[in-house]
């Protein structure tokens, strides 16, 4: 499956290109090219339909809501509650930023809640999942990294922070 990148620079106008043209008052060949150029993202996660959103030059601001469990409260229909109140407020997208309970679940129910472009952080899962198994954060390996990473787009996360350095 080829991505909305892949397809601009083909020169490819897609139904989602087409749809972010809508949303914001501009043509189609526009969001092609600012697309194809790196200009506009648009987060679409695999496996997942929901809310098309283009981020970008010359789009409107985006609002973005976050939310997530903590090592203190963790209440999954809390959070599944308080997405579905971000979402019917305008937001246009989610992080998800869990760090308790089990927050392969948490994410999934979220997921399934929304039509939000959901995002996370995933070195918080990352960290979680090395203390659990090695009682030490500091010892995560690449391996468990992108395990998790792989399991979190095959549930249809959109996008990712990503922390380096």
């Amino acid at each position: 499956m080829s991505t909305q990148v892949e397809l601009a620079v083909q020169g490819n106008i897609t139904p989602v290109m087409k749809e972010i043209a809508l949303q914001e008052g501009l043509e189609p060949e526009t969001v092609l090219r600012r697309i194809a150029d790196g200009q506009i993202v648009v987060p679409l996660g695999t496996n997942r339909h929901g809310r098309v959103v283009g981020i970008g030059m010359g789009l409107r601001t985006k609002i973005n809501a976050s939310i997530g469990t903590s090592t203190d409260i963790v209440d999954i229909d809390a959070e599944v509650r308080k997405a579905r109140a971000a979402e019917a407020a305008g937001a246009d997208t989610l992080m998800e930023l869990s760090v308790g309970g089990d927050l392969d679940r948490v994410r999934r129910e979220v997921l399934a809640a929304v039509q939000l472009p959901v995002g996370n952080v995933p070195l918080y899962q990352a960290f979680c999942e090395a203390t659990r198994r090695y009682g030490d954060p500091n010892r995560l390996d690449e391996e468990l990294l992108f395990d998790l990473i792989e399991r979190q787009c095959a549930d249809g996360i959109s996008f990712m922070a990503i922390h380096c350095g």
